[in-house]
């Protein structure tokens, strides 16, 4: 089942992040992340606001996972830590049938 990888984020060092970004997408990238959401206009309905935001899809838990603790993806995040605060929550997708696959 498909998983989803939220991340919130306050960037304090604007110069050190962007190096994270630069080498973050290509990591998520290549184990399979597809970006939904990267940092666009929100909404925060509850709790605390974060001024950043980013969604990924991945295949599975076990795939945003793999992404998280590849080499490529922890040398990236060296470049977030002390640059940022930030929070990350990798959540199962729901899945629900459309009308057209209950008639399969």
């Amino acid at each position: 089942m498909s998983a989803l990888w939220i991340a919130n984020i306050s960037v304090s060092d604007p110069v050190a992040f962007a190096e994270y970004s630069k080498r973050a997408g290509p990591a998520i990238s290549s184990h399979g992340g597809e970006f939904l959401a990267r940092g666009g206009a929100c909404v925060q309905l509850e709790g605390k606001a974060w001024p950043r935001n980013v969604v990924v899809r991945f295949e599975s838990i076990a795939a945003a996972e793999a992404c998280y603790h590849s080499k490529e993806y922890q040398e990236a995040i060296s470049y977030a830590r002390g640059a940022s605060e930030r929070q990350l929550v990798v959540v199962e997708e729901c899945y629900q049938e459309t009308p057209s696959q209950k008639d399969d």
